[in-house]
């Protein structure tokens, strides 16, 4: 039997750091054994907020595919590509925006945050989800992994295909969401960790930065001396701990019970982080010295996912009837 298909992307960032790994990599390395996976860098959707950054786009796009290769996506297992390096991403998009009415972009809970955080108002912006829709229904993506926050966007996309199947015969399947088992880890001062808040831990930051970083990271307030218990549920430094480090359960009851301070905590921590990523880190330097490669990865990566997107396209102008 055919394997379902997964689709899953990420913007060209630059370094991808640890909520992106643990909240994403970790689980498409596990997905990529049972399914026929399309692991998109979504350049396009950039644009939407970046149109006037993009002297490093490239280099960006780069740093990514080194750390999802890092991470351990196989590049023999799954399509690794660059969405631009796909033109029928924008065909299928332009498509969907002839047959989609706008009040279904406007609800999606993202435009009216975004918009009035960042200052956007372009059409770009605006059909930045039907792109994405566009980017799943593409491949006739089955899943799609993604946290709860994009959930509005994947029940859209089921929206648009069925409108799609019901205006001119069934194409599309429509897609679910596979759900990560981490929503999202806070960055150093406590909020989600994120390139915008200059609060990441990156995948391929040093040892020393890692170790620097995690011993300034926000803790506890109520916790002052040694001996007041605290509450590690609501600290940040617990949740790496969490994570990383197998005996988590007696770093909870030592804090819970103020036995352990919050300098003895972040050291340990630092060092299992540290010992968790060596892997990653030596197989990021590898690549960042075979650059060749990475881009051999991208342009095999863009073949594959081009075969698949020219087969659906076909199938779309033979239902919509167009040459």
């Amino acid at each position: 039997m055919a394997k379902e298909v997964i689709l899953s992307g990420m913007q060209p960032t630059g370094k991808l750091h640890l909520g992106n790994l643990e909240g994403a990599l970790r689980h498409w390395v596990q997905l990529q054994e049972d399914y026929e996976m399309y692991c998109c860098i979504v350049d396009w959707h950039a644009l939407t907020s970046d149109f006037d950054h993009t002297s490093d786009l490239y280099d960006r796009i780069i740093e990514v595919t080194i750390d999802y290769l890092s991470a351990g996506l196989d590049s023999e297992k799954c399509a690794i590509f660059v969405q631009s390096q796909v033109k029928e991403h924008a065909e299928l998009h332009l498509l969907f925006s002839m047959i989609v009415p706008t009040p279904w972009l406007e609800r999606v809970p993202s435009y009216k945050e975004k918009s009035v955080e960042l200052g956007l108002d372009s059409y770009g912006f605006l059909g930045y989800p039907l792109l994405q829709a566009a980017d799943i229904l593409i491949y006739k993506a089955n899943w799609v992994p993604v946290g709860k926050d994009q959930l509005p966007h994947i029940e859209l996309t089921r929206e648009v295909a069925r409108r799609f199947n019901g205006l001119y015969g069934e194409v599309f399947p429509e897609p679910q969401a596979k759900l990560s088992q981490f929503s999202g880890i806070l960055g150093i001062d406590n909020r989600k960790m994120s390139k915008s808040y200059n609060n990441d831990i990156t995948m391929g930051e040093s040892e020393e930065s890692t170790s620097k970083k995690i011993s300034i990271m926000y803790t506890d307030p109520t916790k002052v001396h040694l001996g007041d218990p605290g509450h590690p549920d609501e600290c940040p430094v617990y949740l790496l701990q969490k994570i990383y480090n197998p005996d988590h359960k007696t770093i909870h009851q030592r804090c819970s019970t103020g036995k352990l301070g919050c300098v003895e905590c972040k050291k340990v921590c630092a060092e299992i982080v540290n010992k968790a990523l060596k892997p990653i880190r030596q197989r990021r330097a590898e690549l960042e010295n075979n650059l060749p490669y990475v881009e051999k990865v991208l342009d095999l990566g863009a073949e594959r996912a081009r075969a698949t997107a020219q087969k659906t396209m076909q199938e779309v102008r033979g239902a919509m009837k167009l040459k």
